[in-house]
């Protein structure tokens, strides 16, 4: 399986547009590399790709990705369609970039289709331009995508979108994926945005030979030092990530897997691993664990 990162960065891309700090700074004078929104291509044959998540600023991502490209056909797509692991903005705002794309199929947890239907109505507006096959994620046994790969997903927390305004707080609205190559074995766990450690997550991880996983916040503190906020819920517990650094961080959890290759996105304009010669950065070298750069490839 090829596994691109059309990008890396949290909500709001880096440098982010309204923040002055001194990493988004740093990026607006070309010290330090920009981002996009966070965003993961995936095929097992090189010729059928499927989106992990659908961010924003899908357009300049697929335009920047060779592979992606249009053809040979003037409306021929390698794009299949999309996985969703939730009903974030930044993981679904660009799927009206992809308006007018014949047969592609979306996949999502009850709620997400919900929330997609009613409180973001995007489903209604899509099909207008062009109907698309809208399939429910959570199916028992999981399913077969188009280029060899299974898919199954595994909820993972109940963190709904902000504009969702009646959110249940015991629904399923993020889920982590599995993805394997039905052809080689090898598996990965795609898991952006992580409230907490849950339960039975080790086990998934353990089934896998790579995982990209949530590394949004380094310190639960973080987001409010680096605007000078007097929120005491700003932060982590706020924004619903676990942060990598502290006693119950993914740092320390993913520690406990030692021979899966672990990466890191959905990086936040605050987070000091945004900076390839920060401390931070040097910590989790030391330990095994990659942040990538938008565009990167690898082999799963």
């Amino acid at each position: 399986m090829k596994v691109i990162l059309l990008g890396t960065a949290a909500g709001g891309g880096f440098p982010q547009w309204n923040c002055a700090c001194a990493l988004c700074q740093a990026a607006q004078s070309g010290l330090l590399m920009s981002r996009t929104q966070e965003c993961v291509a995936v095929s097992g044959n090189s010729r059928d790709w499927w989106l992990l998540n659908a961010s924003p600023d899908i357009r300049t991502q697929l335009l920047a990705t060779a592979d992606l490209h249009p053809g040979p056909g003037p409306r021929d797509t390698p794009v299949r369609g999309v996985l969703l692991t939730d009903a974030e903005l930044d993981h679904t705002l660009g799927l009206t970039i992809l308006r007018g794309a014949s047969d592609l199929t979306l996949y999502a947890a009850a709620p997400v289709l919900d929330a997609l239907t009613t409180s973001l109505p995007l489903h209604g507006l899509l099909d207008r331009y062009e109907p698309w096959s809208w399939q429910l994620s959570t199916r028992p046994g999981g399913f077969d995508l188009t280029g060899g790969l299974r898919v199954s997903t595994h909820p993972i927390s109940a963190k709904a979108p902000k504009y969702v305004t009646a959110a249940s707080t015991d629904a399923h609205w993020v889920t982590a994926l599995r993805i394997e190559d039905q052809n080689t074995g090898g598996t990965l766990i795609y898991a952006p945005c992580l409230a907490d450690w849950p339960p039975g997550f080790d086990e998934l991880l353990a089934t896998a030979t790579h995982a990209i996983v949530d590394g949004t916040f380094f310190s639960a503190r973080e987001l409010g030092a680096a605007v000078v906020s007097t929120n005491s819920d700003a932060g982590q517990s706020r924004m619903g990530h676990l942060p990598v650094d502290g006693p119950t961080g993914t740092l320390v959890a993913l520690a406990r897997h030692p021979s899966l290759r672990r990466i890191y996105t959905h990086l936040n304009n605050t987070n000091p691993l945004l900076d390839p010669a920060s401390t931070p950065s040097t910590l989790i070298a030391r330990a095994g664990i990659e942040v990538m750069p938008d565009g990167a490839e690898f082999t799963v």
